[in-house]
């Protein structure tokens, strides 16, 4: 399941309050799912990207982890994400603290 169809499937739950997104460097997907969020969803998301220290064009982890040409940086990602109105979690560790003052608490 891509990330845009996953935050289709959340959304589209009314059980759902906010929607926590964790993405990685390298591929597109996330830029393609801060599309969809800016232009469908009304519901709080948070997000967290994996990677931001990886040099770029070493491989890490696996296979879709790697930066190349400029695309798929854990910056360009952030990016696309804030535009799109997404709270992003600098650590794993603030994804609760964002939830929270996403929905006000």
């Amino acid at each position: 399941m891509t990330l845009q169809k996953a935050v289709e499937y959340l959304h589209a739950d009314p059980d759902t309050k906010a929607i926590v997104m964790i993405g990685e460097i390298g591929g597109s997907e996330e830029e393609e799912a801060a599309e969809y969020i800016q232009a469908r969803v009304k519901k709080p998301v948070v997000s967290f990207i994996a990677g931001a220290t990886a040099p770029p064009g070493r491989r890490m982890g696996h296979a879709g982890a790697i930066i190349s040409g400029g695309q798929g940086t854990a910056q360009a990602k952030i990016e696309a994400l804030q535009k799109a109105g997404v709270r992003m979690a600098k650590n794993l560790g603030e994804i609760g603290q964002e939830v929270a003052a996403a929905l006000g608490k």
